[in-house]
């Protein structure tokens, strides 16, 4: 054995307590821990971190488990055009921003925001991750009544409002406190209490009707407007219109509203409100924007003003146990959708999730349609952004595929194209140069549709329930595996759609895999809609929505119509099971359970039906009559 000379030994041991400090230093640099001495306010400390990278580069923030309150006092602050919300200046503890490969861990702890935040907001960023915290606010941006009393006669009812909701009577109309915020009646909805669900066929007695039209007009109509005009912004919403609705105060947490037009909503019910339509969506608890690679694994959102988490032009996208429902005896948890996908890439991932008692969608997947408003020069085009609440919303980058289509003539794109540049003029008004020289079949009024901006998409294992509005919307051409969930919602559990007048939100469905899902009792709102729904805006013949797949799912649901396929080449609808539940009254009993229009190479086949229909499909001739359950 030979011996190792001294000096060698020592020149190790030297090496090993030298560069063994330097290894645990790096090591400290990479993770920061904030602990509960910060809970108070943890804002100025949160940013301060933030705003050092990366200077001071770190892969990881961890919170001590605890109770971490964020004040916008001393937040960051940016303006935000957020796709699907409002335009809004607000601020943030987490202002992510040209960030990379960093992990925020809450350990376990809550947060608590207080007025208009936007607790995480990321923009041009990669390999985020947010894991194990939870998200609420101390004062909601919606409040809730108990109804326990009306009158028929007088045509008013009586609300029980609790402490959590202070209130102002201003000139007979209700105005709702928060912090830092307050909002009227607006939008509203019924809750049934018992359970913690929208209350059954709500569109009788909701939403209230708090405007009618103005009674005293003068020379209104002498204003004229060259360009197409938006009166569904705040700016102009009002115009027209008056308030229909009167408030009174009998003693301090009862009022009672007189006016509203619809059935009066029964006793005992939750009346929610939310303000008006144009100005109810400013605070997401998720903004991500022009992202690669966003991770969230336990993450709870039990309240926000506007959606969970709205994604736009980001790519590859994995919610793992993303969690939106309220906290203690609240009927809401956010005032939007719980997800949204705008101009999204790569892959979307919602895997066991739960999404219960939104005001708005579970999650929805589209692009955005662009409308052609000036042929400028044989490469450039001047488009407008279609809704007030997606300005400055980009539709694609240089290289990216864009189709051109022309609705009356097909959802297909009739010439394609690659971007050169963008270039916003204004919020709804931008510049589009590309890259080979345009077609001179080029109309004005044709929309510009960005073929690359959609993900593949996949849900599985999640819970959606006891929310307003649909569960899934579908609008990606590229391969969808909708897998093991639990679907009980007001609208459609699933709805595939082409909205090109309104939200003017791009993507024909194709490639779907509706897969082993149990849709219990949805479509209870009161509509005569089906619970899956292929459907488009436009009233035409043509072929929007192809290759579908629809099998092994159980439907137990207290009405008939289950499946509305319009627009669709090649759909399968197979092995499913199908049983009346008899929870509610059937608001249809003469429908049929599936009906087809404008659709060829549709397979009905292998189905279980146990349920009241006297028809089984209904169709316009787009298939031949079937017996075949």
């Amino acid at each position: 054995m030979s011996i190792k000379p001294i000096s060698i030994v020592l020149a190790s041991l030297f090496l090993f307590l030298t560069v063994l400090p330097l290894l645990w230093a790096a090591n400290e640099t990479n993770e920061v821990l904030f602990t509960t001495e910060i809970q108070a306010d943890a804002t100025p400390a949160v940013v301060a971190k933030i705003r050092s990278y990366p200077e001071k580069a770190f892969r990881k923030i961890k919170f001590q488990k605890g109770t971490y309150h964020f004040y916008p006092d001393k937040a960051f602050e940016a303006f935000a055009f957020i796709s699907n919300h409002d335009n809004v200046l607000t601020r943030t503890p987490f202002p992510l921003h040209n960030i990379s490969n960093l992990t925020i861990d809450g350990q376990g702890s809550t947060f608590i925001f207080h007025g208009v935040m936007i607790p995480f907001l990321i923009t041009d960023s990669k390999n985020i991750r947010v894991e194990n915290l939870s998200i609420d606010w101390a004062t909601t941006f919606h409040s809730e009544g108990l109804i326990v009393a009306v009158d028929e006669k007088n045509k008013s009812f009586d609300l029980k409002i609790s402490a959590e909701y202070p209130y102002e009577i201003r000139n007979e109309q209700l105005y709702f406190i928060k912090e830092y915020y307050e909002h009227t009646i607006g939008q509203s909805i019924l809750y049934d209490p018992k359970r913690r669900a929208i209350t059954f066929d709500t569109e009788s007695y909701t939403p209230l009707t708090t405007n009618s039209r103005n009674a005293v007009t003068h020379g209104v109509e002498q204003i004229k407007y060259p360009y197409a005009k938006d009166f569904k912004n705040q700016k102009t919403l009002a115009t027209g219109t008056e308030n229909r609705l009167r408030v009174i105060q009998f003693e301090p947490g009862l009022v009672r509203i007189f006016n509203h037009i619809k059935k009066l909503p029964p006793v005992g019910n939750i009346l929610v409100c939310k303000g008006e339509q144009s100005a109810n969506r400013i605070a997401p608890a998720f903004r991500i924007l022009h992202c690669d690679t966003f991770d969230a694994k336990n993450v709870t959102v039990f309240h926000a003003g506007g959606m969970g988490l709205i994604a736009e032009n980001s790519n590859d996208l994995t919610l793992d146990a993303f969690n939106v429902k309220p906290s203690g005896t609240r009927m809401v948890s956010t005032t939007a959708d719980a997800t949204h996908f705008v101009g999204c890439r790569g892959h979307v991932i919602l895997k066991n999730c739960t999404f219960n008692n939104q005001l708005d969608d579970a999650s929805n997947i589209h692009g955005t349609y662009e409308e052609i408003v000036d042929i400028l020069d044989p490469y450039t085009l001047g488009i407008r952004i279609g809704h007030f609440q997606q300005q400055n919303f980009k539709i694609g980058k240089a290289g990216d595929r864009i189709g051109i289509i022309r609705l009356s003539n097909s959802f297909d794109a009739y010439e394609t194209n690659t971007i050169q540049s963008v270039t916003p003029i204004n919020g709804r008004y931008h510049l589009v140069k590309f890259s080979k020289k345009l077609s001179e079949n080029l109309q004005v009024g044709d929309l510009l549709e960005n073929l690359d901006a959609y993900p593949s998409l996949t849900v599985q294992n999640c819970t959606i329930s006891n929310n307003r509005a649909r569960g899934l919307l579908i609008s990606t051409p590229k391969k969808s595996l909708i897998e093991n969930n639990f679907f009980s919602t007001e609208m459609e559990a699933i709805l595939i759609p082409v909205e090109s007048g309104s939200w003017f939100e791009s993507g024909s469905g194709a490639n779907i895999t509706i897969t082993n899902n149990t849709f219990q009792d949805c479509q209870h709102s009161g509509f005569d809609r089906g619970v899956i729904r292929f459907v488009t805006e436009d009233d035409t013949e043509h072929v929007a929505f192809k290759n579908i797949v629809i099998d092994n799912n159980k439907f137990q649901h207290f009405d008939n119509l289950i499946l509305e396929v319009s627009n669709t080449d090649n759909l399968e609808f197979k092995s499913n099971v199908i049983t009346n539940s008899g929870t509610f009254t059937q608001k249809y009993p003469n429908n049929e359970v599936i009906r087809v229009v404008h659709s060829k190479n549709i397979m009905i086949k292998d189905n279980q039906y146990k349920g009241k229909a006297k028809e089984f499909v209904k169709s316009d001739g787009s298939i031949p009559n079937q017996t075949n359950k």
